[in-house]
């Protein structure tokens, strides 16, 4: 069998920085651990290196770049802190192979191309690969593909070669021995030779069989190599959760599947929801008197064949084709689409698809000869933080923005970036003047990785965080249990302008065609001054003003009456009440005939409701206690706004769910969550938000996370699949 496809990733923070032509952005290197290296004279020599000829000097050249690519190898494979951008390794590396290729008795036996790796970490016991896990050569346009292809066709002595393309998946690679049917090694890539035994922690993810029926089909042992990852949903909810504790964000999934594989508790892998791609069989040995099945003599048959008994493999998204330029506009095409993959692809992979060829092709030291990455733009970059801007949110919470040097990153521009609260900057150190890398995956908001240090030249300020409003001026608080400093004034401007985007949008009053630009438009012309005003805009003013024309206006005028009438829980939403989402909304509306109810409700009554715990219900009580909430809703009142639960003391329709509470998580495939819940509210179920004692239906979806890992230590409440939850329904 021919060896691996095993690939380096993403390399992604440098420390010495100067332009490079070939990138847009800025280009650092990095020497944090390796004391011995003289920075400045790296820098001047890179500079050389990658901007001028290097034939004048290029045994010099090449000693300064294996340093370079050693040290970043080093980061990478072993700290787990990569520190540089893909595109940016693989220009050191590309330059360096260009020099060797030029001055073949200048290549040293040490040199980044002739090896995959340096040193691997001494947590885990290490063990030898069956079959070296290589890299990948790596192209970035048509031109590269069709000179691979060249020398492809060249070295086979074949035009007819036919090629398959598969994604180049984001994550953490690894290694899995099957043994008479079942899994006995997982081992991570380590620096190409040897890795890290991660069998216990390999068996927590569940994409991964535990056995498999491979003696029928006369194997004996195989060796399947393969990419740790992590679902794009799981990924963002768990993001979401340290952000809600005042942690700071994972950098990428990437990350997170490699950090999480080599954790030493597996009881928290499995917490993680880490799943699994296999891309290629490196190795097997057959049972005695067996022949090679048919399925192992191309590689989209033999992943096709491991995905036909069990495997988690990209059977259903790999493509075969007969010539280049077929694989070309493949690439292209799937380019534009890889953001509606459920895992983070950097690119495609491109193999010739016999595997008699491949052993015909062989490979060098660094990587196989019939297989190439075409890599997609990258989705980092590094800049400078050129100041911080305080911004005050609807819920007077102010956040610290990141004001950045201009940084192309994934088809987009970057200027702003979030840095969430206080305590994630003091966490980074993140400085004003910092060198940073910023990275931006899918549709997620770009967010800052980690401040350059060894690049600080001593004039960084530290971010110092106001003690009032940067708006209204007045004095700002936090609360001990909380990151977020906050304002207070239910009168700061900002503030009020939130809270009337938040108000109109769709899961709220719905207010169509009103949305945040027009909202603020209004407001910073006085046209508007809070909720109430909304439906009172003085709209021979608003004709005056350019981009209203009649039809624009009238549509504007029927949402607004339209908004008159929507159900109670879309108005207590649509208040903006702190903690309040749309469910608990739905609770509270449920549990009164009149908003206004809500105003002799307590902490300890409301605390009875569903779905209602101490935090939500201070916050909601310190609400309606206000006297200036009270008034907007009178202004509300005498607008037309409905007010009433107009459900209220009507008999519940009879079913299988009534007085039972239901909760729906991960993702669902065979309808949209909110008609999943209008299925469980028809037969008189309620919706929770969250798992509690008072749940009693958990009905879970693809990589259900935390939620169904806390229904089971319950033990009380009752786990269906989306399959049991309509056979509940029908019956």
């Amino acid at each position: 069998m021919a060896p691996n496809t095993g690939k380096i990733n993403c390399h992604s923070t440098l420390l010495i920085h100067f332009k490079l032509p070939l990138f847009s952005g800025n280009f650092l290197f990095c020497t944090t651990m390796y004391t011995s290296l003289d920075e400045k004279r790296l820098f001047d020599q890179a500079k050389s290196i990658l901007n001028t000829s290097s034939d004048a000097n290029p045994e010099e050249s090449i000693n300064a770049l294996k340093e370079v690519i050693n040290f970043a190898d080093w980061k990478y494979y072993v700290q787990s802190e990569p520190v540089l951008a893909d595109s940016e390794y693989d220009a050191l590396y590309k330059k360096l192979k260009q020099i060797e290729d030029k001055f073949p008795e200048l290549v040293s036996p040490d040199s980044p191309t002739h090896r995959v790796a340096k040193g691997i970490s001494e947590r885990f016991p290490t063990v030898s690969h069956l079959v070296p896990m290589l890299s990948l050569d790596n192209t970035y346009n048509a031109e590269d593909l069709i000179d691979w292809d060249r020398r492809c066709r060249e070295l086979a002595g074949t035009d007819n070669i036919t090629y398959c393309a598969e994604p180049k998946y984001d994550g953490a690679s690894i290694s899995l021995i099957y043994e008479n049917d079942m899994l006995v090694r997982g081992a991570t890539r380590g620096d190409g030779v040897m890795g890290e035994d991660v069998t216990i922690n390999a068996k927590q993810i569940k994409a991964l069989p535990l056995s498999a029926p491979l003696a029928q089909y006369g194997i004996n042992r195989v060796e399947i190599r393969g990419e740790i990852v992590i679902h794009k949903n799981v990924f963002e909810a768990y993001n979401r959760q340290r952000t809600a504790e005042g942690l700071a964000p994972l950098a990428n999934p990437r990350n997170a599947a490699s950090g999480t594989l080599r954790i030493l508790d597996p009881a928290e892998v499995r917490k993680r929801g880490l799943n699994a791609i296999l891309y290629h069989i490196s190795d097997y040995t057959l049972l005695a008197g067996s022949t090679r099945p048919e399925h192992l003599e191309t590689h989209y048959g033999s992943l096709q064949w491991l995905y036909s008994i069990g495997f988690p493999t990209p059977a259903k998204e790999m493509k075969v084709f007969n010539n280049i330029d077929e694989v070309t506009a493949y690439c292209h095409e799937f380019e534009a689409q890889r953001d509606d993959l459920p895992f983070e692809v950097d690119g495609l992979v491109i193999k010739v698809n016999n595997f008699a060829l491949q052993d015909r092709l062989g490979m060098t030291s660094h990587h196989p000869r019939w297989a190439v990455a075409f890599k997609f733009k990258a989705r980092q970059g590094t800049s400078k933080l050129l100041r911080v801007e305080f911004q005050v949110g609807r819920t007077g919470a102010i956040t610290p923005v990141a004001k950045i040097e201009p940084v192309h990153i994934s088809g987009v521009t970057i200027t702003s970036v979030s840095l969430f609260n206080e305590d994630v900057v003091r966490e980074k150190d993140v400085r004003i003047g910092d060198t940073v890398l910023v990275e931006r995956a899918g549709d997620v908001i770009p967010y800052i990785v980690k401040p350059i240090t060894d690049l600080r030249d001593g004039t960084e300020e530290p971010i110092k965080f106001p003690t009032n409003c940067p708006v209204c001026d007045s004095a700002l608080e936090k609360q001990p249990e909380e990151a977020a400093w906050r304002c207070i004034n239910i009168g700061c401007p900002v503030q009020v302008a939130e809270r009337m985007i938040h108000y109109v949008s769709k899961d709220a009053m719905d207010i169509r065609n009103l949305g945040g630009a027009n909202i603020q438009k209004f407001y910073e012309m006085g046209l508007i001054t809070d909720i109430p005003s909304i439906y009172h805009i003085n709209w021979d003013k608003v004709r005056t003003l350019g981009g209203f024309g009649a039809k624009s206006i009238t549509n504007i005028q029927a949402a607004i009456e339209q908004s008159k009438t929507q159900p109670l829980n879309r108005l207590i939403y649509g208040l903006g009440i702190r903690f309040v989402g749309e469910t608990t909304a739905k609770t509270l509306a449920a549990a009164v005939g009149n908003i206004r109810e809500l105003y002799d409700w307590n902490i300890e009554q409301l605390c009875t409701l569903a779905d209602v715990g101490p935090k939500v219900a201070t916050s909601a009580a310190d609400f309606f206690n206000r006297r200036e909430n009270r008034e907007m809703i009178d202004s509300l009142e005498q607008s037309g706004v409905n007010l009433e639960n107009q459900l209220k003391g009507l008999a519940q329709p009879e079913g299988a769910f009534t007085g039972k509470t239901f909760l729906f998580t991960g993702t669902l495939s065979q309808f949209k969550r909110s008609e999943a819940e209008a299925m469980a509210e028809a037969k008189g179920g309620s919706i929770l938000g969250g798992v509690s004692a008072k749940l009693n239906y958990l009905v879970v979806g693809e990589d259900a996370g935390s939620k169904l890992d806390k229904a089971k230590k319950l033990g009380s409440v009752t786990i269906l699949t989306e399959s049991e939850f309509l056979e509940l329904i029908n019956g």
